[in-house]
């Protein structure tokens, strides 16, 4: 009896996973392949980590019809209650609690990237840096602290060692989201992430100025990648080739265009940098 009882929950914790990594995959397929490259143990984490972060994205993003409040008041309830009990009906949150323990994720960051969300629903204008980098913190860096807490997998002085230039890596994508995304945060979800740039006012100096500070962050963390246990780091460095060619096309990019589109990478510029990546990894020069 006591056999099947631990096959059974092995076979829900395994379920939970599996949903994570679905909603990985539906929501984001180059993040999802990037992942795929991990290895079993450290990819069902990111999946789950993945999974906590998008579904709290989607309340505040997507679901205009519901009381996004009070959904996001009940995800967080709900997570606080798997991490007490160990479990949680919602195979989501089953996951990342799981995640959570087992690699010893700090719960300020799980706090501060709520908090960051729920800011989402508050605020609309951020006026100044200090607000701005408040949020990202939130939203961005402590999310690539939760993964960099994976992928160190309880080497505490590596952890201490890149921190930083993990909080730097998720800044850079986090601005470079906020530049590709400036038509729909403005236009649809009434938010404004650079202070002093309106849609009306948006220009070449103002582009210039935001891609200017997010390649200071790009060079500071590209030290820490490096620095990266080998099974992490090339999904790490696919990810950061990804966003620096991004954010290439978006200098190259009028500010007129962006401010009325939404910048991509077309499918097979993704699979020559995935190329580059694994090459550069390969031998070693990263």
């Amino acid at each position: 009896m006591y056999k099947l009882f631990k096959q059974n929950m092995k076979l829900f914790l395994k379920t939970s996973y599996n949903i994570s990594q679905i909603i990985t995959k539906n929501y984001s397929t180059s993040f999802y392949i990037t992942i795929s490259l991990l290895d079993n143990e450290t990819k069902k984490a990111i999946f789950s980590i993945y999974g906590f972060v998008r579904f709290a994205d989607e309340i505040v993003d997507t679901f205009h019809q519901f009381d996004k409040k009070k959904l996001l008041q009940q995800f967080e309830n709900d997570y606080y209650n798997a991490i007490q009990q160990e479990i949680s009906l919602n195979p989501v949150l089953n996951s990342f609690q799981k995640t959570v323990k087992k690699y010893n994720i700090d719960d300020k960051h799980v706090q501060a990237f709520l908090s960051s969300m729920k800011n989402d629903l508050l605020i609309k204008d951020y006026s100044t840096k200090n607000e701005v980098d408040s949020y990202i913190y939130g939203s961005a860096d402590v999310v690539g602290l939760m993964c960099l807490k994976v992928f160190c997998n309880g080497n505490s002085a590596l952890y201490n060692e890149l921190e930083f230039s993990a909080q730097k890596l998720g800044s850079a994508f986090q601005k470079v989201n906020f530049l590709r995304d400036l038509k729909n945060d403005i236009e649809n979800l009434d938010r404004n992430y650079f202070p002093n740039v309106k849609k009306s006012n948006f220009d070449e100096k103002n582009k210039r100025e935001i891609i200017n500070d997010i390649e200071n962050d790009f060079k500071m963390a590209l030290s820490g990648i490096k620095k990266l246990p080998n099974k992490s780091k090339l999904a790490v460095l696919i990810a950061y080739y990804y966003y620096k060619n991004l954010l290439k096309k978006i200098r190259k990019t009028p500010a007129e265009k962006i401010i009325k589109s939404r910048i991509r990478i077309s499918n097979f510029i993704k699979i020559i940098l995935l190329l580059k990546a694994i090459i550069k990894y390969k031998l070693n020069l990263t």
